[in-house]
């Protein structure tokens, strides 16, 4: 493979945002989808470029091709080059990147048609795109911060996409401000370890940690500074605050975001830096905990969710905490390939209900209702993909969400028994939503802005990009069926289930978490289609724990009117003023006011009488007089 390929797949997408941002405005109001047209031929031919490089690794001795780096600031002996680590992890994520950021530009020619901001959107999207690519493949962390910097700014930009909206601009804010405590902790990992190795190179900053050189407290805190980045950009407890908020752009971006960019990049850092976490208990143990914890945390909140986009975007942040449960507790392979799974199927779920809002107008799932008749391709996908994430077998979301529930048990019997409890959440809240939305008599809608209120199918330009992600989402998980997966990732087989098709018979917890799932979806089934149970009587008889999850555990009252207001403003802030105007303007003042008063005493020597200063003089030249007999 020629060298430049690699660089080809980073580059396209940078090239597009160029072309549809400075270039290619005067064209666009004769061909009001070029951007659109640009930004798929960019990013489709990266996409294909990125399975040719898969199977480049995938042949190449230790999995992993050899790229020249490209020297770009040399100061003395200091020097910093610009280069790409092309190994197993990173072939994995450039596919998994690649495809669905292209199945959702493809979706996003029907969701976004006619929206004025059409090829300002496709401008950020292809940004968005290039700058997850390049954390994915950079070599050293210097442009890894970069490029993870990039990434935020996107989301940013997309969040508030449309910023004409309040909500919109609030949330793009939060989520900009919030990632930013974790950012503090890692670009403070990073000034630590070129402090302690002089390197910021990943490939030598693991060799340091494998051979010891890099080794006790020093490493511990590194690698928490890591992570508290990974926490911010993947939403995970206490930071997981702004990812439900960002909701508010464009709902082909909260599929991006949640499945294949943002929040991946969090889980990508850990999985690239494991050898810093894996010499380090601790570490690796906080990892496993803030996951585990995660997971259910956030699936309760999904429990009662009205928005179809709030309850996935719970999901998200729960699947987030699996897949650091997993990186904790078993390694590269297992949260790698359970993030490789739910890109597919968490993507076609967001596109799901950007299909539904596009047909009825709204999100509120509590307006909906009957659209399995009348959007047939619709459900069928949502429908897989919610079994996906379920984790019903022989689904995708089975094979490794199952890996990880084996991986705790085996390590931390309590974060198993979260595990599995989050397991039946998550089938319940799934099949809460399908019984919602699908189930049932249509209940009405509300005013939409993309056009119809009566529901209709959506546009076969958003129809086939769901159904190749339906597709994905049933099959992926079979790639590690025998084992293939991780012996890819260098892991050899994972979690016993390399013994063929019914290697899971072998196993009784699979077995168990399926039990789980169905009772979860049984549940479902009985209070929001069967009416079995009335789910208004279960709210009343639970009010206050209802209101507690409802209200998001008052973690935004808390962060805003606690922490921001009464602690930073009333307390921190309220105390630098008083330092400033009482002893910092005090002093400066004081001085001033002396030197005032010095001056109006001294101003009243200079009366203009030409006898009063002769008098001086001759009192002068006593007075030295005087002081010399006296003293000379």
């Amino acid at each position: 493979m020629p060298h430049q390929v690699p660089w080809l797949i980073f580059l396209l997408p940078l090239f597009s945002f160029i072309l549809v941002s400075f270039i290619l405005r005067p064209f666009f109001n004769h061909r009001p989808k070029l951007g659109g047209y640009v930004t798929i031929a960019a990013i489709g031919t990266a996409c294909v470029l990125s399975f040719w490089v898969v199977a480049e690794v995938f042949g190449a001795p230790g999995h992993k091709l050899e790229i020249p780096d490209i020297q770009w600031l040399l100061i003395s002996d200091f020097s910093i080059h610009i280069g790409l680590m092309i190994d197993s992890l990173t072939a994995v994520m450039l596919v998994v990147v690649t495809v669905v950021s292209l199945m959702v530009q493809i979706y996003s020619q029907g969701y976004m048609e006619g929206d004025p901001g059409y090829h300002r959107y496709y401008a950020f999207m292809s940004l968005f795109t290039a700058c997850m690519l390049g954390l994915v493949m950079a070599d050293n962390l210097v442009f890894m911060y970069l490029f993870w910097e990039g990434v935020g700014l996107c989301s940013y930009l997309l969040i508030g996409f449309w910023f004409h909206k309040p909500s919109a601009a609030d949330a793009a804010k939060k989520a900009f401000i919030v990632t930013r405590f974790g950012d503090l902790g890692f670009l403070a990992a990073i000034l630590l370890l070129f402090y302690t190795t002089g390197t910021f190179d990943i490939e030598e900053l693991h060799g340091l940690a494998i051979a010891g050189v890099l080794a006790g407290t020093t490493l511990t805190w590194v690698a928490i500074g890591i992570f508290a980045g990974a926490v911010g950009k993947s939403a995970q407890f206490p930071l997981h605050v702004w990812l439900p908020d960002a909701m508010e752009g464009p709902t082909p971006v909260s599929s991006l975001i949640h499945a294949a960019t943002m929040v991946a990049a969090g889980v990508f850092l850990v999985a690239r830096m494991y050898p810093l976490f894996e010499y380090s208990e601790v570490a690796l143990t906080t990892v496993a905990v803030i996951g585990g914890f995660t997971a259910i945390f956030a699936a309760s909140m999904g429990l009662v969710m009205t928005d179809i986009k709030r309850v996935l975007a719970y999901s998200t942040i729960s699947q987030l905490g699996y897949m650091m449960l997993g990186l904790g507790t078993g390694g590269i392979a297992i949260g790698m390939f359970h993030l490789f799974n739910h890109a597919f199927f968490k993507c076609l779920l967001f596109l799901g209900a950007g299909s539904v809002n596009h047909s009825t107008g709204t999100f509120d799932i509590r307006e909906m209702g009957g659209l399995r008749k009348v959007m047939p391709w619709t459900y069928a996908t949502f429908l897989i993909a919610s079994l996906s994430i379920a984790g019903i077998w022989p689904l995708s979301g089975f094979w490794s969400k199952d890996e990880i529930v084996v991986s705790s048990f085996a390590n931390n019997p309590i974060l198993f028994y979260l595990a599995m409890i989050t397991v039946f959440m998550t089938a319940f809240y799934m099949f809460r939503v399908i019984f919602l939305t699908f189930g049932g008599e249509y209940r009405g809608g509300a005013s939409s802005e993309h056009g119809s209120h009566e529901p209709h199918e959506s546009s076969r330009v958003m129809v086939i990009p769901m159904v190749v992600l339906a597709v994905l989402a049933v099959f992926s998980g079979w790639l590690n069926v025998t084992g293939a997966f991780g012996a890819f990732m260098g892991h050899g087989e994972v979690c016993g289930f390399a013994e063929g098709f019914f290697g899971i018979l072998t196993h009784p917890l699979p077995l168990i978490s399926l039990l789980l799932a169905g009772l979860g979806i049984l549940l479902a089934y009985a209070m929001y289609s069967a009416k079995w149970v009335s789910a208004e009587a279960v709210g009343r008889a639970f009010r206050p724990l209802y209101t507690l999850l409802y209200r998001k555990y008052w973690f935004d009252e808390l962060y805003e009117k606690v922490i921001v207001v009464r602690v930073l403003v009333d307390g921190l802030c309220a105390a630098l003023d008083f330092f400033d105007a009482r002893v910092v303007d005090g002093a400066v003042n004081g001085v001033g006011d002396g030197t005032a008063a010095a001056g109006n005493a001294l101003r009243r020597v200079q009366t203009g009488q030409l006898q009063v200063y002769v008098m001086a003089i001759a009192v002068g030249v006593v007075a030295i007089a005087v002081f010399c007999y006296l003293f000379g």
